[in-house]
């Protein structure tokens, strides 16, 4: 009787361990189907628009120090590490040959000067001439006259008359060759000043060009920053474009993430980035916008590409370079270096910019005042040569001013007169 009672149990038992069964199974069927109801939802509402990759790099500017004149090392004003600021002197060449290039330039500018002066002067001591020329002339014709009276009457001989006529085509041509010279020296120095007249600019030209070479020989910063890559040595001979070191400044750095084709469906210009650096950890983020695509995949600009008509092509994702701006303070607060590796996450929440938008630099995006200097000090220096050798008394100033136009009636109708002139000066 008990062997038929546990017999009949025995069916009940298995029929609800197979009930519990199939309801845990539903349950846990049940969870994993709303845990991945949700991760889609929390995927198509939130994770979709945010893009990540760890193949990111931080990149910067490079700035080479490449001589731009020959000649040797005689002294070198940092060194590798070294932290140095916008015109610090950072190599310094030999200055005696161009020491003496110099002096020589500027002997010939005050040359010059003082020969144009001359011209000046010239000008002066011809018109003077002209009209004593033309003084004589006027005198010979009235010698000339007389005489024609006298010779009507028999009162002088007619070889007497003769040579009365020949002093007046002297006369003549002693004006016409003063007024020749005069209008030579006239088409030398017409509507010019001694400070903007052609052999004088010519000569400050090649002054400018003797002191470019010998301010030169130093090497200044161009910009603050990190020295790199010293390669220079003392007395070391260096030609224009070697180069002898770099400067980093790590106050301009970005980040280089390389994502892949699918990620750049909805990444826009201006979006939001989050970044972390391999070198201090998750614990210090860093933020930062995109600011800009690369026009070309990695390997598009690679040596050797990956697809080729050599047969040598396997189908691959390629990477993009997309280039991301950092925040200066927070890049202040935790410098980096250029190479280090980066985690980037970008924001793609907002859609409304354009992916490869055309904008152009309006204002130049990295530029140095370290050599302007240079052309002022030599254009100040330039005046100075001119102003010490230039002694134009005001008069004869006052003179060319007048005589500028006279020249050219002159030279057009061969009368000297007064014509009114203008002066024409150039900004040297």
């Amino acid at each position: 009787m008990a062997e038929n009672t546990q017999t009949a149990a025995t069916p009940i038992d298995a029929g609800a361990t197979q009930a519990k069964r199939k309801r845990w199974l539903a349950i846990v069927t049940a969870a994993f189907t709303a845990a991945g109801i949700a991760y889609g939802a929390y995927w198509g509402l939130v994770l979709r628009h945010f893009q990540s990759t760890d193949d990111a790099y931080v990149s910067g500017n490079v700035v080479q120090i490449t001589p731009q004149v020959s000649g040797t090392v005689v002294a070198i004003g940092a060194d590798d590490t070294q932290f140095v600021r916008a015109g610090q002197l950072l190599v310094q060449l030999d200055q005696a040959d161009a020491k003496i290039a110099l002096d020589q330039a500027e002997a010939q500018l005050a040359k010059t000067v003082r020969e144009v002066r001359n011209l000046f002067a010239t000008s002066a001591s011809l018109e003077a001439t002209v009209e004593m020329r033309q003084s004589d002339l006027t005198k010979a014709n009235e010698d000339l006259a007389r005489r024609d009276r006298l010779a009507s009457s028999g009162a002088i001989s007619r070889e007497e008359q003769q040579h009365a006529r020949d002093a007046v085509n002297s006369a003549k041509s002693g004006l016409q060759a003063a007024q020749q010279d005069l209008a030579a020296n006239h088409a030398r120095v017409d509507r010019t000043t001694i400070e903007d007249h052609p052999d004088v600019r010519n000569a400050a030209a090649h002054w400018r060009d003797a002191y470019l070479a010998y301010v030169r020989t130093a090497l200044p910063a161009p910009v603050a920053g990190f020295v790199a890559k010293r390669a220079v040595q003392l007395g070391q001979r260096v030609s224009p474009g070697a180069a002898l070191m770099a400067i980093v400044p790590l106050d301009q750095v970005w980040v280089d993430a390389n994502f892949k084709e699918p990620q750049l469906v909805s990444m826009r210009l201006g979006q939001p980035v989050k970044l972390s650096a391999d070198i201090y950890g998750g614990k210090v983020q860093y933020h930062g916008t995109v600011a800009g695509f690369g026009a070309g995949t990695g390997s598009a600009f690679a040596i050797l590409p990956a697809q080729n008509a050599t047969g040598n092509w396997i189908k691959i994702v390629q990477r993009v370079p997309v280039r991301i701006a950092l925040d200066p303070q927070e890049l202040a607060a935790h410098p980096l270096q250029i190479g280090l590796s980066m985690q980037v996450e970008v924001d793609t929440h907002d859609g409304s910019g354009e992916r490869l938008p055309q904008l152009s630099q309006g204002v130049p995006a990295y530029s140095t005042d370290v050599f302007r200097l240079q052309d002022r000090i030599a254009e100040q220096r330039v005046k100075e040569i001119i102003a010490a050798n230039e002694s134009v008394s005001s008069h004869v100033a006052q003179s060319h001013e007048h005589d500028g136009a006279a020249g050219d009636r002159l030279a057009r109708t061969g009368r000297a007169g007064p014509v009114e002139g203008k002066m024409v000066k150039s900004a040297f």
